[in-house]
């Protein structure tokens, strides 16, 4: 599938709120799967172009502890393939066994994201990835270091060199080769794709009348829009946590507890669910968006505070949510170049 999606040509995926929400008629079923259509390719940026030798180079770095000051915490330490690009835990664990103040968010699809992390500090993937190898509480990497740390490796140093021609091994080459890496790691292909596709069997009756309370009673697509069921923004969903989210980053009153909506691709192999990891099943997130959500002014609008779904609606709206898992290929898991650098001092 990846492969399949490894045009260089760029992919413009818009962000607004879907026609079914803005229509002055309703749309039918099928109108409304069109808004879903997978893209066919992944967009790489003109200052960081694919290749294939910088995925694969970008992979061993993504795999490698040595990123890390004292040489065990790598980028899939917290982002798990096996737990769809996180770790499974309700927050995450970083140097020193640390525990964060957030839960690990995927990384899946962020290709198409304009801004990351749960409060949107870092604009592009090149940027996010040295992020957290140099936050001391998460992989603690001195930067200034980092390049002469792998440089005593002679697999990196040749790599370098021969990817970056002219540059060579330097920390905006890491981040480079992890940002192009990371671009690739996109979801599979779904039962809800085949779907929309055409096939009618791919999916169950009450999945089918998930999708409908998806877009319409359940208000679900004013924020998981499009064929990644995000729209990228930022918004207070009304839990009761004293996180102001992105008002640390944008002081604005409708910033306060605003975190970024996630993706909901293979979103039943991501539990716990939310910022906070509080949530510990799709049901449990579903019964606080019908009666749970806290009443404040920054929660927006377009969230109800009770949505009064009965228990089959709660029923079909969980059956929708998991048929958006795909099968994803196996994952790789790369031999690393030979040599041990000294633990950052």
């Amino acid at each position: 599938m990846r492969d399949r999606l490894f045009a260089v040509a760029l992919v413009t995926i818009g962000a607004a709120t879907p026609l079914a929400l803005r229509a002055a008629e309703p749309l039918t079923v099928e109108q409304t799967k069109a808004l879903y259509v997978r893209p066919t390719a992944i967009p790489f940026p003109a200052d960081n172009p694919y290749s294939a030798d910088k995925v694969k180079l970008g992979e061993m770095l993504f795999f490698d502890p040595r990123l890390s000051g004292a040489n065990y915490i790598s980028c899939a330490t917290c982002h798990n393939p096996s737990f769809s690009w996180s770790d499974g835990l309700p927050r995450g664990i970083g140097h020193g066994m640390t525990v964060l103040g957030r839960r690990t968010p995927t990384i899946l699809n962020e290709a198409w994201a304009e801004l990351l992390m749960w409060d949107g500090r870092k604009a592009t993937l090149e940027e996010q990835a040295l992020g957290p190898v140099s936050t001391p509480v998460e992989m603690n990497q001195d930067l200034d270091k980092l390049a002469a740390k792998l440089g005593v490796i002679d697999g990196y140093r040749r790599e370098f060199v021969r990817i970056f021609p002219g540059e060579g091994l330097t920390v905006a080459n890491v981040a480079k080769a992890l940002a192009t890496y990371e671009r690739t790691i996109v979801s599979g292909t779904a039962p809800f794709d085949k779907w929309i596709s055409g096939d009618e069997a791919a999916i169950s009756a009450s999945a089918k009348r998930g999708f409908v309370l998806f877009n319409d009673k359940g208000n679900c697509a004013a924020c998981h829009t499009g064929w990644n069921f995000t729209d990228g923004s930022f918004r207070d969903i009304g839990l009761p946590d004293g996180d102001v989210g992105r008002a640390k980053i944008l002081a604005l009153p409708s910033m306060e507890h605003a975190f970024k909506t996630p993706t909901l691709r293979d979103v039943d192999r991501r539990a716990p669910y939310m910022h906070d990891g509080s949530q510990s099943t799709l049901a449990a997130v579903i019964e606080h968006y019908d009666h749970g959500v806290v009443r404040r002014p920054s929660v927006p609008d377009e969230l109800p505070l009770l949505l009064h779904l009965s228990e089959d609606e709660k029923a079909d709206l969980v059956a929708f949510l998991k048929t958006l898992t795909g099968d994803a290929p196996p994952v790789h898991v790369p031999v690393l170049f030979a040599g041990q650098p000294s633990a950052q001092r």
